[in-house]
């Protein structure tokens, strides 16, 4: 197993692509965090698993609001009294808005960058710290997305978020691997979640489209021929998380179904 007896947090980790990961490193063998803001997700997510898998020694949830430091660092403690330290974050947590450029709002502006790019960052941060402080080095996984890699109309602040991220991986890669911690991402393209349901009523109501044709129409756009699901991006957080990935550095790696080729 190639994550056996590795510490791995996963913020926004109850559900989503967050939770495909949580599977996946339990398969492989790590002792995995389920962080997020949500008590009664992370409580529903932990039955399930330990309903289903038996392995409750290797699961821990922890109230994780990646905006506030206090809270992230109280995260970071509770992992490190239980387990010693954290081996593997994936900042997975973030949050989606849209409108046009014209009705965009100052709140909208905030949540988003405050989620997205400083929360993944101050997260980054603090668990980076710990781990040069361990001095056992780490793995730092990014999820960032196709809408970083280019502008889209009616999602200005959610691509400019996106590109922050992949610009952060590339900068805090290249500075943190001196400690042996790499740093990279991974750029998802649509994925089919209940965020995508959300997703598809603001585009029927700023396109004038009938509920659900959006979400169609883009899963039939992908070369692939269908939308992402969240476990075809678990196989790649495990690399990069993993002894696999050692010589990847500052990398995003589009895991998309042919969306966008970079």
């Amino acid at each position: 197993m190639k994550l056996q007896d590795k510490v791995a947090v996963i913020t926004g980790g109850a559900r989503g692509i967050g939770r495909a990961i949580v599977e996946r490193y339990l398969d492989e063998g790590a002792r995995v965090v389920v962080a997020d803001i949500d008590r009664q997700a992370i409580d529903d997510t932990l039955a399930d698993l330990k309903r289903e898998r038996g392995d409750a020694v290797l699961l821990m949830g922890q109230t994780l609001n990646v905006c506030d430091r206090t809270s992230i660092d109280s995260m970071i403690k509770a992992v490190t009294d239980r387990w010693g330290g954290i081996d593997i974050l994936v900042n997975n947590a973030a949050v989606f808005d849209m409108a046009p450029v014209l009705e965009v709002t100052e709140d909208s502006y905030d949540r988003q960058f405050s989620v997205n790019v400083k929360g993944l960052f101050f997260t980054l941060q603090a668990v980076a710290r710990a781990m040069v402080e361990r001095g056992k080095g780490g793995k730092i996984v990014n999820m960032a997305s196709q809408a970083g890699r280019r502008g889209e109309p009616l999602v200005s602040l959610y691509c400019a978020s996106k590109a922050a991220v992949i610009s952060l991986t590339q900068s805090c890669g290249l500075d943190l691997i001196q400690y042996g911690i790499n740093v990279n991402g991974i750029a998802p393209g649509v994925v089919d979640t209940p965020m995508w349901d959300e997703v598809d009523a603001l585009f029927a109501r700023y396109e004038n489209r009938p509920l659900g044709e959006k979400k169609r129409l883009v899963g039939e756009a992908v070369p692939y021929g269908r939308m992402g699901r969240p476990e075809d991006h678990a196989g790649a957080a495990v690399f990069l998380a993993s002894a696999d990935s050692d010589y990847v550095v500052s990398q995003t790696l589009n895991v998309d179904g042919g969306n966008w080729m970079s």
